[in-house]
């Protein structure tokens, strides 16, 4: 289904059967006079795009008024478009209400914590349960429907915007309600849910359903599953409003696709993508760079999960920047070759779109001074003529469209529930950062030049020789026995602190810890032992790392655990820090404190040798070069990413050169933040050398 819709994005309004990567912007006509909109498209053809997003925040020029319909202009810009021929991801407008909406209908407007409504003025002002706010965007949804679906530049359907940006939290009255009735749906009883919430704890057991609140403003520490219930509710509500949307679309225009934009980047995590993707007809997503030292790897693994979360099929990048954003404290623009190389790393993890917020930069407004395709200087600049030269890099690429993710060896588990679980409040430490101890694995396998996908719980993890799960929080009885089963049949499971210690309830598994993985990993530990801010511990592994935020005091249970490493320095000193215990032809390890990407890939080798994973990169590109490989119709693609700022030389890879560049004795050098694409014939799968299955 989804490489058939995918198709018509690829094929672009005008028929044409050859496959292409989509390249565009979000393109907000409405600010500007139509004098500009001609030029506009002349441009864009000149640049290469053939895709962009419209109406995105167009509802109060649309629906100036309750019974009062402008679609004039979009009727004039479509047609523009379609002339041109490019193609409308065309958005529903339910964005932002307008004034109308809100003054007529302050009910639709949210609610923090303690109490404060979110008023108009900015934007995504509106409650995700509001039956008021429904009423009137589904209404707007039918007519947009209603009004373009047989539009010839239509080719997808953009639900709202970056749903749960600004929203995800609502605490009104709506809000209570529809968390009262998902409580029913998932409990059934109120003795149910005073089980689950283990409401015996502070006299909080209830004995009517009406007396149940969303976690608001309270005296101390709210009740904790009771938090993690209203983060589940809170992602399930937008779900259901993105459905409502989408039901709508899928009636009046079935074979249009309808997608809605993704935001996994940075801290955005109160929306569980991994399982809104099954809603949509393909995945779509916004990411920005925030600098640091981390930045362009937290870029990958941003990408790298996005194509874990579409199982590996193509998505569509909808959003990044062309350099400074304005939303920063310091607002750094990029450098040359980042804007190539930031948007070829998401195609190398399988994106068939390039779309960057905006096409032209506003004269006004809050993101005014966001860069965009066309600059505040024109056409005639430097960024314009990077973004052309861009859009001709992705017209050479373009049989890669289409193409899947080939799978790595290394998988890196990426849990939304364990994200959540965590790092909420009254824990042994409140300086713990799940998505920075994923980043820091990730870092030092790119370190080490060895491939890996960044993969969700629910992803199939046998596939993997190495499967690496930091900060597993919350491994429920069936995760727990698919992990053991996966390492009784050869798998090789590397886990850290703070892992299987509690159930889907957010119950502690008793007995000691690592609770729900004790007996796998063949340990006990009794009790936590986190670090100040500023102390350290030394460990005897090879460079002396040291290990921050967390140690634990092991103690080993089975005769198949090998020590790999003790503590030197601190409370621990002389006991185990890492350990592995062997089962059958796997194995399951255990790393009990943090110690950050340059640890880590000192750590590494260790325990990739016992899973037979090396790099695929000659040695004097590893660390310096991202490898990703994408396949399909009989070839490999192999994207080289230089991740430094000095020429790269990359001897002993053999293929044809779609993008690159050659030495004068013929031998391929990446150029400082650059990027090559190698295409071989496909000779069959790569990866795993493991039996699958137990044989």
């Amino acid at each position: 289904m989804i490489s058939t819709l995918l198709s018509r994005l690829q094929h672009g309004p005008d028929g044409d059967p050859t496959p292409r990567l989509a390249y565009g912007a979000d393109y907000n006509p409405e600010q500007w006079p139509r004098e500009v909109w001609a030029e506009d498209v002349r441009l864009m053809r000149e640049a290469g795009v053939n895709i962009v997003s419209v109406g995105i925040f167009s509802w109060a020029r649309i629906q100036p008024a309750p019974d009062e319909w402008d679609f004039a202009w979009l009727d004039e810009i479509m047609d523009l478009l379609h002339a041109g021929g490019i193609g409308v991801d065309l958005a529903t407008a339910t964005a932002s209400p307008p004034p109308w909406l809100t003054t007529a209908h302050p009910e639709i407007l949210p609610v923090t914590a303690s109490g404060e409504t979110l008023w108009p003025g900015a934007r995504q002002h509106w409650r995700p349960t509001s039956p008021v706010f429904r009423e009137h965007a589904l209404r707007l949804v039918r007519a947009m429907a209603e009004r373009y679906a047989d539009h010839p530049a239509l080719v997808a359907w953009h639900v709202s915007n970056e749903l749960g940006c600004h929203n995800v939290y609502d605490y009104s009255d709506d809000a209570a309600r529809a968390f009262r009735v998902w409580l029913r749906a998932r409990y059934s009883t109120l003795d149910a849910l005073n089980h689950a919430w283990g409401t015996a704890f502070w006299s909080q057991r209830y004995s009517d359903w009406e007396q149940i609140l969303p976690p608001r403003l309270a005296a101390s520490h709210p009740n904790p599953t009771q938090q993690l219930d209203f983060k589940r509710y809170s992602s399930d509500a937008l779900k259901e409003y993105l459905r409502a949307e989408r039901d709508v679309l899928r009636e009046l225009t079935p074979d249009v696709p309808v997608t809605t934009n993704f935001m996994v980047m940075g801290g955005t995590k109160g929306m569980n993508y991994a399982d809104w993707a099954a809603e949509i007809d393909f995945v779509s997503n916004d990411h920005y760079v925030v600098p640091g030292p981390q930045d362009r790897d937290e870029l990958s693994f941003s990408a790298n999960l996005v194509s874990g979360i579409s199982a590996g099929r193509p998505w569509f990048l909808m959003e990044h920047s062309t350099s400074a954003v304005n939303w920063q404290p310091i607002n750094v623009a990029k450098r040359p070759g980042e804007l190539a190389r930031d948007s070829l790393v998401h195609v190398a993890h399988g994106a068939d779109a390039v779309c960057f917020f905006q096409w032209r930069q506003s004269a006004a407004g809050a993101e005014k001074y966001h860069s965009a395709m066309v600059p505040h200087a024109g056409p005639d600049s430097e960024l314009f003529r990077a973004v052309t030269a861009l859009g001709s890099t992705l017209r050479t690429l373009a049989p890669v469209a289409g193409t899947e993710r080939e799978p790595a060896r290394v998988g890196i588990v990426f849990d939304w529930e364990s994200w959540w679980a965590s790092e909420q409040d009254s824990h042994p430490t409140s300086r713990l950062d799940y998505r920075q101890e994923a980043l820091d694995w990730y870092s030092a396998l790119l370190a080490l030049g060895v491939r890996a996908d960044v993969v969700t719980a629910q992803a199939e993890l046998d596939r993997y020789d190495l499967l690496i799960a930091p900060v597993l929080h919350m491994v429920p009885t069936a995760l727990a026995k698919d992990l053991t089963r996966y390492v009784e049949q050869g798998g090789h499971l590397v886990t850290t602190y703070f892992s299987g210690v509690v159930d889907e309830n957010d119950h502690v598994w008793l007995g000691g810890y690592p609770g729900a993985l004790r007996e796998l990993l063949g340990i006990r530990v009794e009790e936590f032992g986190p670090l100040l801010d500023g102390d350290a511990v030394e460990l005897d592994l090879d460079g002396a790392p040291t290990g921050s935020l967390w140690t634990d005091r092991i103690t080993v249970t089975d005769l198949d655990v090998d020590v790999l490493g003790r503590y030197r320095s601190g409370a621990h000193t002389g006991l185990p820090a890492v350990t592995r215990r062997t089962v059958g032809r796997g194995s399951a390890a255990y790393v009990s404190t943090r110690l950050g990407a340059d640890g880590l890939a000192g750590l590494l080798p260790r325990l990739l040798t016992p899973a037979g994973v090396t790099s695929e990169l000659p040695d004097a590109a590893r660390g310096d070069v991202e490898l990703t490989v994408r396949r399909g119709s009989g070839a490999r693609y192999l994207f080289l990413v230089n991740r430094t700022d000095a020429p790269v030389p990359l001897a002993g890879l053999d293929g044809e050169l779609l993008i690159g560049r050659k030495d004068a004795d013929g031998a391929l050098v990446l150029p400082p933040r650059d990027v090559a694409v190698l295409r071989q014939p496909d000779r069959g799968r790569r990866g795993s050398n493991r039996c699958r299955n137990g044989g």
